[in-house]
């Protein structure tokens, strides 16, 4: 006996994805997206031109010149647009909703998903709002309802990121139970971060490095203040593994310059693999350090915000605000592009991320570069003037489309009829 086909009429309701299924199936579509005419920026392979990017089943399925629109069930045009991997931020603070007052852990973080996909960003790491005493709220809370990636770097402090007492507290800082929480969390958990320790103490420090070394992944440093016998230049000589992150590097106020140039330990620690991050924040970057570094050749390895309550809304703005400041300073598109993507995703060691080979997630930006007259402010309120500024045009997470600035992947509001989905009109 034959199975009859469901019958689809006008009442019949079928989710989005079924509907472009039967479609492509129809017509024999190889791919369900089609990107035409970007120019593609892919760090890890070393590309930078005019190229087609193919969706399929939320991967990569091909990036090539030429492709034929009617092998994809629905082409974009972006030309004149910057296709790029999605951005990853592996410095933000989003454990938000404990209602904890003026902590990390509270009401200074932020939820991911308001503040991520408008910007191309698809990965964020939570930069130790958490601890492993508290990371399981976090992960039940925020990470496991975004729909952002979200990773963490676990505080050393086992009770996280909430401020005052708890932050100074030695007799909290414990590699053990932060190691176990890391491998028991293993590829969530991406980091050990240390942050805001005003002593002169090198516990927080050398507890973390032994977390990293027990679970396999790098710490990230947050110095605090540094002191004649807890230097930056110890830090990074010294302490750091290659691998390890020194964030906020252009932060001015822990040793990154001395006389007025780049402290002379830096440059040969980024040489062995110690990472300068830029962790911008609401008062950890100044135009007076970052201009001289940049004079110098110390460039960071990775771009990141330290999004939170007030970086937000200060300076810092989002991250394609910092990704624009780089460019400001006078780092290439292509340069800030691969610090925003390919070189942060190593770094938290998912390199399946920040790609677009063949069979790579399809989490991708669809960029602009806007050119005028603007102004981009440091943690003082000086102002550096741009020409050029980043605006995103599209996000997608998976293969999905989740930010659409300008409706590229849309149709005419005339040219689907009034049904709309067949919902125009229905009663609710």
């Amino acid at each position: 006996m034959k199975r009859k086909s469901p019958r689809i009429g006008p009442g019949t309701f079928l989710p989005l994805a079924v509907l472009i299924g039967l479609a492509g199936a129809a017509r024999g579509q190889e791919f369900d997206l089609l990107l035409k005419g970007g120019h593609v920026i892919d760090g890890k392979n070393r590309l930078s031109a005019v190229r087609d990017v193919a969706i399929k089943g939320g991967k990569v399925a091909l990036v090539a010149t030429g492709i034929d629109a009617s092998r994809a069930v629905k082409a974009v045009d972006v030309s004149g647009l910057y296709v790029t991997p999605g951005l990853i931020d592996i410095h933000v603070h989003v454990f938000a909703g404990t209602g904890e007052r003026g902590s990390y852990a509270g009401d200074n973080s932020v939820y991911p998903d308001g503040f991520t996909y408008r910007s191309g960003v698809t990965t964020v790491a939570d930069a130790g709002s958490s601890g492993w005493k508290n990371f399981e709220e976090f992960k039940d809370r925020v990470i496991s309802r975004s729909r952002t990636r979200v990773l963490a770097f676990l505080n050393i402090v086992g009770s996280g990121m909430r401020g005052g007492n708890f932050e100074q507290n030695m007799d909290d800082m414990d590699a053990k139970p932060t190691a176990e929480m890391a491998l028991k969390h293993k590829g969530v958990v991406v980091g050990v971060k240390t942050a805001h320790f005003s002593g002169p103490e090198w516990k927080p420090v050398d507890q973390a490095i032994e977390a990293g070394k027990i679970a396999k992944i790098p710490i990230m440093v947050d110095f605090g203040r540094a002191y004649p016998e807890r230097s930056l230049a110890e830090l990074v000589t010294k302490k750091f593994r290659p691998g390890d992150i020194f964030t906020h590097c252009y932060g001015g106020s822990r040793g990154e310059l001395i006389d007025g140039k780049v402290n002379p330990a830096i440059l040969p620690a980024q040489q062995r693999g110690v990472i300068f991050d830029v962790g911008h924040g609401g008062g950890s970057f100044v135009f007076s350090t970052a201009v001289q570094a940049f004079k110098e050749g110390y460039y960071p390895n990775s771009i990141s915000t330290d999004l939170h309550v007030t970086s937000m809304n200060a300076g810092m703005k989002d991250m394609l605000n910092v990704m624009s400041k780089i460019m400001a300073l006078g780092m290439s598109l292509d340069d800030v592009i691969v610090r925003s993507s390919w070189n942060p995703a190593r770094e938290i060691q998912h390199e399946e991320l920040g790609h677009l080979s063949q069979g790579a997630i399809a989490d991708i930006a669809v960029l602009r570069v806007e050119r005028g007259k603007f102004g981009f402010v440091d943690q003082n309120g000086g102002r550096l003037d741009g020409d050029k500024k980043l605006a995103c045009e599209l996000t997608l997470r998976d293969g999905k489309v989740v930010y659409d600035l300008n409706g590229i992947t849309r149709e005419r509001w005339d040219k689907i009829g009034s049904g709309a989905g067949g919902r125009s009109g229905r009663k609710k």
